[in-house]
């Protein structure tokens, strides 16, 4: 079965995201690495690392990723811009590392204005700035997220992405993150048997399935091709429930990360309501 979870608050420390996601039974988890509203952060010391590494065993060693500052726009057509987000990219990755996580996810970013074709250059260009200026002793993974196609941004649709991969000198080092709320309203229909199974085609025939790392699980509140990115809690939105059964059940995806990034309070009620809505459509 998929490994189900959530992203989950930092605050208090890193670590504090193990006890949260321990709450809500999750096999699988996202964090922010530092506080995604800033550009500047202290180093990790080693304190702080050990800390989290052994709070991660504790919990079990299931699968982590990072999400990027949503600061962060590597396709920004203005130099210095797009050179500050090299380099806060560049510690994203060095942060992954040290904290032993494999993948950083990370929205593909705005041309904003500049145009598709000369925004995927730049974005790719700016990748590869950025696995060079992290070093080369790192593992780390990127992981292209779908995104909803709002305004300039990039990533809507499946051979942006593919560009992304196959144009970088780091191909081996960049997979995706699908988003289920951000396909759906970028017009792929993940809704329905026919959809789904067209979908995941294209995107074999385009990309290439062993590409695919994660999932985000996120309803629409939008229908299908708004380009509009509205999360919704599951089975309450556009996508509905047969969507997710779809998914929950897919032999290809058994064992894959997946995680909630839908509204949630302090007391993560919501995430354990959903993740009981997931795990209710698995089929036995």
């Amino acid at each position: 079965m998929p490994l189900l979870g959530a992203h989950m608050s930092i605050e208090g420390g890193l670590h504090k995201a193990f006890e949260r996601i321990s709450l809500v039974e999750g096999q699988s988890l996202q964090i922010f690495s530092k506080n995604q509203r800033q550009w500047r952060v202290p180093e990790l010391n080693p304190s702080e690392i050990e800390e989290f590494i052994e709070a991660w065993k504790q919990w079990g060693k299931g699968p982590v990723a990072i999400h990027n500052s949503y600061l962060i726009n590597l396709a920004n057509p203005d130099e210095k811009k797009a050179n500050k987000a090299v380099g806060a990219f560049a510690e994203e990755i060095r942060r992954s590392d040290q904290l032993t996580i494999p993948y950083l996810i990370m929205h593909p970013g705005s041309h904003v204005g500049s145009g598709i074709e000369k925004g995927l250059l730049q974005l790719t260009a700016n990748i590869d700035l950025a696995f060079a200026q992290a070093g080369s002793t790192t593992s780390v993974m990127v992981l292209l997220e779908t995104t909803a196609g709002q305004g300039t941004g990039l990533g809507a649709n499946f051979e942006e992405l593919a560009h992304v991969i196959n144009n970088s000198a780091y191909n081996k080092r960049i997979g995706v993150c699908f988003d289920t709320c951000h396909a759906f309203a970028a017009g792929y229909d993940i809704s329905s048997e026919a959809g789904y199974e067209k979908t995941f085609a294209a995107f074999d025939k385009i990309v290439g399935l062993e590409r695919l790392k994660f999932f985000h699980l996120n309803d629409s509140k939008k229908e299908m091709g708004s380009k509009v990115d509205r999360h919704e809690h599951i089975g309450k939105g556009e996508i509905g429930l047969e969507g997710f059964r779809l998914l929950m059940n897919d032999p290809r995806f058994a064992e894959h990360p997946m995680v909630l990034e839908t509204p949630k309070e302090k007391n993560l009620k919501e995430d354990i309501e959903n993740l009981k809505v997931l795990r209710s459509l698995l089929e036995k």
